[in-house]
């Protein structure tokens, strides 16, 4: 597991390389707990929104082991009429969270800055 040092320095190379970076952090999955966090729009929740999400993996893993799909959760995409957010499983117990400005940013750009850094918070 990466210190909080290394998480905070990962979160900071993310958004350098992601245009429309608004905010991300590193989640335990059991507790919903930050483990690191990095937001540029003060008003974002990073707290509660960590937590609802991780509510929302632990739901979609629970689907997935019901319908008895032989398949590992890489990452799951919400697209909101402004805002990407992008939640990305680092290993079975933490996932990166990640909202970026949809007018800024796509897909493709999104997924490429996390996945250059993803493996320094595992």
């Amino acid at each position: 597991m990466a210190s909080e040092q290394q998480i905070t320095e990962t979160i900071g190379k993310i958004e350098k390389d992601l245009p429309g970076f608004i905010a991300a952090s590193l989640v335990d999955l059991d507790s919903g707990m930050t483990l690191g966090v990095k937001a540029k729009v003060d008003s974002f929740d990073l707290t509660t929104a960590s937590a609802f999400n991780s509510e929302m993996v632990k739901q979609k893993l629970k689907i997935m082991e019901a319908l008895k799909l032989d398949a590992t959760l890489e990452d799951m995409l919400l697209t909101l009429s402004d805002q990407i957010h992008l939640i990305k499983l680092i290993n079975p117990g933490t996932f990166l969270y990640l909202a970026a400005d949809r007018a800024s940013s796509n897909l493709a750009i999104v997924r490429n800055a996390v996945n250059k850094h993803a493996d320094a918070l595992g």
